[in-house]
């Protein structure tokens, strides 16, 4: 039997953006851009990052609380860093830790489930997945006219994972997982190759081809929905969403295709990094190329998912190539042996490192307003506390010195505040005026964002 006229080959695909697009499985199958040359303020940049499983907090009565617990002794200014965070204690000018605060609607929740709102805030309660769009996104909106890409998003797995075990931190305006990539080379020629590895003569021509593919798919699909079931039209609308994503980034590509990148050296980075032989080298050079999208004002949002929740994927084995331990990650947390703290604590301190590696990164990189952590906003932190309690989150807040913000402190709001109402704050601190975000009850109550 022949095909239908209004029928659709779900092999149509698009390539060459970073994204294939293809058609979903269906029942009846069977703004312009304002160039960052003629800007004269500093860029404000927002970036996250994330770990999974929660963090080691030995009881107070428990002689590993004073060497191993994940959060300070003492609170404010004359708090002590335990073992943990101790690789931090060289950027405590810098950074501001933070407990207490969470998403009311994920405390319930198993802390892996609530990974999936981090930054969202979203409701996982119950059957229904209601999840909604991340705080970098909403950043994103804000400032993606001013530079090449409106967002960054990285992980140790790439992809979306799956409902309540994702492999990514951002989501989309209707609460999608947008896609993270985790390929050093192919991120680094994707990005930061002059008109992505091609001369501007052959990238204008092969921008011009991918729009003409994206204007036929949207013509036969839109033709196709009149035709479709409710069931089939809810997919093929998400599919559209997608596509029109991948518009919006060709006419973007066209409108900076002529701008010259900043002039940049990448020689330092490691594009083929193994995650399964030598972690420390997978996460940093990630941070490396974060670090090199900053310097060139690729973008100024970026998320990185340093691995995903629930002993899944690469990181589960993370504590075993790094430090040598027979257990991994999730393992650990869940372990009650005699060594059970000081294991769990060793892999923090680990992460610990990572993160200030990073930092180390951000301060000595300089481009034209300064070192990068001074206009940065930089968060790292986890979904759940000790024993996946999501509530209680453990967050090390850095940067943004030349926005006003105060650090030096230890914070514990105990009240379980919303997480939320620390976005809203960062956003303010970014200039992006919005009065709330998610189940946010205003800015939170801290003088360290102004």
């Amino acid at each position: 039997m022949g095909k239908k006229s209004w029928e659709l080959d779900r092999r149509t695909f698009l390539k060459g953006l970073g994204v294939a697009c293809m058609l979903p499985y269906m029942e009846a199958m069977g703004g312009p851009i304002q160039q960052l040359s003629s800007m004269s303020e500093a860029p404000k940049r927002l970036c996250f990052v994330y770990f999974p499983n929660g963090v080691g907090l030995p009881p107070k009565d428990n002689p590993h609380h004073s060497l191993w617990n994940w959060f300070p002794i003492g609170r404010g200014k004359d708090y002590r860093f335990t073992k943990t965070l101790s690789p931090l204690e060289r950027h405590r000018k810098e950074i501001t830790i933070m407990g207490g605060l969470s998403h009311p609607k994920s405390r319930h929740l198993l802390g892996h489930l609530a990974g999936d709102t981090w930054l969202t805030g979203g409701d996982l309660r119950g059957s229904q997945y209601n999840n909604s769009i991340s705080v970098d996104q909403v950043a994103a909106q804000h400032l993606a006219k001013h530079t090449r890409f409106p967002y960054l998003a990285l992980s140790s797995d790439g992809g979306i994972g799956y409902k309540s075990r994702v492999s990514t931190l951002s989501f989309d305006p209707n609460g999608r997982p947008i896609p993270s990539e985790h390929r050093h080379r192919e991120i680094f020629e994707r990005y930061f190759a002059p008109g992505g590895g091609e001369t501007s003569q052959l990238r204008r021509k092969s921008l011009k081809q991918e729009q003409k593919i994206v204007d036929l798919v949207l013509a036969d699909s839109k033709r196709l929905q009149k035709k479709l079931g409710k069931n089939d039209q809810m997919k093929l609308d998400e599919y559209m969403t997608s596509l029109n994503t991948v518009e919006e980034q060709i006419k973007r590509n066209e409108k900076w295709l002529n701008v010259p990148m900043k002039d940049f050296n990448a020689d330092h980075i490691n594009l083929n990094p193994n995650a399964t032989v030598d972690p420390e080298s997978y996460i940093r050079s990630s941070f490396d190329l974060m670090v090199l999208g900053m310097q060139t004002d690729i973008t100024r949002v970026m998320t990185y998912m340093i691995a995903r929740e629930d002993g899944m994927g690469f990181g589960e084995n993370y504590p075993k190539l790094a430090l040598g331990l027979n257990k991994g990650h999730h393992s650990i947390s869940h372990d009650k042996s005699k060594n059970h703290w000081q294991e769990w604590g060793s892999y923090d301190q680990w992460l610990a490192k990572q993160y200030a590696y990073f930092l180390d990164k951000m301060k000595s990189t300089e481009d034209e307003y300064g070192p990068l952590l001074d206009n940065t906003l930089v968060l790292y932190g986890s979904a759940c506390s000790s024993t996946h309690d999501a509530v209680n989150y453990p967050l090390v807040l850095a940067g943004g010195k030349n926005m006003g913000v105060k650090h030096g402190t230890y914070v514990d709001f105990q009240e379980e505040f919303p997480m939320s109402n620390l976005f809203v704050s960062m956003l303010h601190t970014l200039g992006i005026p919005v009065d709330t975000f998610s189940d946010s009850t205003g800015k939170l109550e801290t003088d360290i964002l102004g």
